[in-house]
This record gives C-alpha cells, structure tokens and sequence, in this order.
C-alpha cells in the first residue's frame, strides 16, 4: 500500500525550530560544545512554589480524571484577577477566558472556529512560523504584511487599510522574532481600523512579562472597543519559565472565545487538572517572581549586546522578549549563510531570520536563553569569525 501525506501537509515546509533542533544535536552527537541560541525555551527553572503546588495535586485522585473543558473555575478566576491587576481590564471568567493546553495549541485550533475556505487573513511577515500552518488547514488565503525597521517592526496601517475582504489579522507583540513592541497610538489605530473594516484581531502576547528597563507592554483590551473584534492569547510559558508544563489562555470578545471553544471541545478533552492547579499557584505568585525573571534576562540582553557591539556588531538593544534580531554582518551572503557559519565555526546555534518570512531575511535571532558565562563565551567565539 503506498501511503502519503495529505496535501495540506505538502505545502508545508520543514518546522523551523524542529530543524534547528536536529541541527544542534548532530552537532552535540559529534562531542562539540554547542552554546544554543537558537530556541527561545527559558532555561531558569520553574519557581519553586509551582512545583510544589504540582507535586501536590497530581497525588490528589480527584485530578486524575477528564478536566473540564473550559478549566477550573478557579482557574479562571485567578485569570481574570491577574488581568484585572496587570493590565486595569475585566474579564468575564465565564464567557471572556478559556484556558488552554499552551497558547500555541490555541492559536492553533481557533482557524478552525472563524475561518472559512477563501478567507483572507493578513500576517506580519516576519512572523512565528507556527500562524501559517493553522491557517492554511482551515482553508484561509494569507496575506503578508511587512515589519520594517524604519517602521519600529509594527506593520503600516495604511497597507492593511488597502486590503479588501480581510477576515482576521495576527499581531504579536512583544514580538517574535523581533522583539519589538506596540504603542497605544498604533494599537489605538489597529482597532479603529479592525472596527471600521469589520476583521478579527487575533493578538498573541506570550512575552507579555518578559521586558526591560520597567517598560510594560500593553494588551490590546488596554484600547476602547477592543473586545468588539479582539482575541488575545497569554501563557504562563514564558511569564512563570513553564514551557513544558503546557498552559495558557485566550480571552477577549466572547463569541470568538466561544468558537475556540466549540473548537477545542471536539479534539481534547481540557488541561491536566494538576497543571491547572499548578497555574493557580503560578498566577498567584508575588512580584518578586517575574521581577527577578526579568532581572536576569536583562543582565543577559545587556552582556551580548555590549559584547557584541564591542566586537564591532552593531545591534539595537531589545525593549522586550528574550531575543536580538540584529542584522547579520556584511561578510555573510544571507542569514542562512550566516546561521551555518556560527555553527560550522564557532558551536553556536542561532535562528535565520529568513526562517521567520521573507522580510525576515538579512537578519539573524539570538535567545537569551543561557547563562551569562555562556553568554560571554559565545561573543568570545563570534569575535573569531567577525
């Protein structure tokens, strides 16, 4: 019998993270001493008391059976205070949050639920390569909108405005892969022009903790009107170091929660309750937690980038997220030229930006995701090749 891949799995390319990884441990299998830049997966451990909060429920029987759907209500809850404390909104535990199986899964079931066949729906471009997928199976038509540099990486309103029949568009910010961030003014105009032209906004805001020099990124709801067209995806991932733990939440307008619901009802069958358990404790956390999160990658951005920028690589410092998007030097062709090299020379594995789109070519990422010693070693090793 000869067994194929469906079609819609054709047109996909590799996994861009899921290459870097076999890339990074042929290299490993070779006994070479490999400082891995490359996934933004943090490496500080997940706070003690989270721990502790899971080690205690997953003894409880009462976690062990099917979760429900839409999460604890407890869950939920202590979802709606964070936001409330965090950002001044309020959000209805029972129709404005769902929890999810990590924000990826999320953003990965909601096409499903509010795209049709043809629609279009515009991305940022770069962009976190998983958006595509999930909007291809669902049928919809994408439509790339660019980030440039002269433009602060936020995409010109003035482009989307031009754009007829739109269904949804995804923004992300703070940004991956660029690390930029949005402003009221442009969020302001996003969704006036979201409101006028009748199209979704769906906002991914992973990083939403993870910034620098106390300058906190705003959530959409921030802006009036927004819960008429937005829907707005968090995870603990990055905020309390939980990558693997699998938990996030989308929340905003209520009927687009709903679909992602109606969605997610027919293909799992909710969080692990211990997890939920575990997120509770997670969300009730003290300052202290993500401040010094904060802390330490702070002092991680400003050692690469002061050791690069001495080594004669000039790179804009990063207001938020875990990542450098800096040009590469001039001596390499393009970014996968310049990924190969930092591997091949000096054991250091580092995202193309090309990976991200096509806008994304001429640039290189960087994760601060390892010590600073490693940090340190690494500008060593670049200084080599540059």
């Amino acid at each position: 019998m000869n067994i194929e891949f469906s079609e819609r799995l054709k047109v996909l390319p590799p996994y861009l993270f899921l290459e870097i990884d076999k890339a990074k441990r042929a290299a490993m299998a070779e006994g070479r001493d490999i400082i891995n830049l490359g996934i933004g997966d943090p490496d500080i451990a997940t706070p003690e008391h989270i721990v502790k909060a899971m080690q205690k429920a997953v003894a409880d029987s009462h976690n062990h059976h099917y979760a429900f759907d839409a999460g604890l209500p407890d869950l939920r809850k202590e979802i709606a205070k964070w936001f409330q404390n965090r950002f001044k909104v309020a959000l209805d535990p029972d129709t404005e949050i769902y929890p999810l199986i990590g924000s990826k899964e999320g953003l990965a079931h909601l096409p499903l639920g509010i795209i049709n066949p043809g629609d279009k729906v515009a991305l940022t471009n770069p962009c976190y390569p998983a958006y595509r997928p999930s909007i291809e199976f669902a049928g919809g038509k994408i439509i790339y909108v660019p980030m440039k540099p002269g433009n602060d990486f936020l995409p010109n309103l003035t482009q989307v405005a031009e754009l007829k029949g739109l269904k949804a568009m995804y923004i992300n910010y703070p940004n991956n892969p660029t690390a930029a961030v949005a402003t009221r003014e442009f969020y302001t105009n996003l969704v006036a022009l979201a409101r006028e032209k009748n199209f979704i906004l769906v906002s991914d805001m992973a990083y939403s903790e993870v910034y620098y020099d106390g300058e906190k990124p705003l959530s959409i709801f921030e802006i009036d009107g927004a819960k008429e067209v937005a829907i707005e995806f968090h995870s603990l991932s990055k905020t309390y170091c939980m990558t693997g733990w699998r938990i996030g939440w989308a929340c905003g307008n209520s009927t687009l929660v709903a679909a992602l619901a109606k969605v997610k009802s027919n293909f799992d069958s909710g969080i692990f309750q211990a997890v939920q358990v575990a997120g509770i404790a997670a969300l009730q956390s003290g300052p202290e937690v993500t401040e010094d999160m904060r802390e330490v990658f702070q002092t991680r951005r400003d050692a690469l980038i002061n050791g690069l920028r001495a080594v004669g690589w000039k790179i804009q410092s990063p207001k938020a997220a875990f990542y450098v998007w800096a040009k590469i030097p001039e001596k390499f062709e393009n970014s996968m030229a310049a990924a190969k090299a930092f591997l091949d020379q000096a054991d250091i594995v580092m995202t193309p930006g090309v990976g991200f789109g096509e806008f994304g070519e001429g640039y290189i990422r960087m994760a601060l995701t390892v010590p600073v010693d490693r940090i340190t070693e690494a500008v060593h090793r670049i200084a080599k090749i540059l």
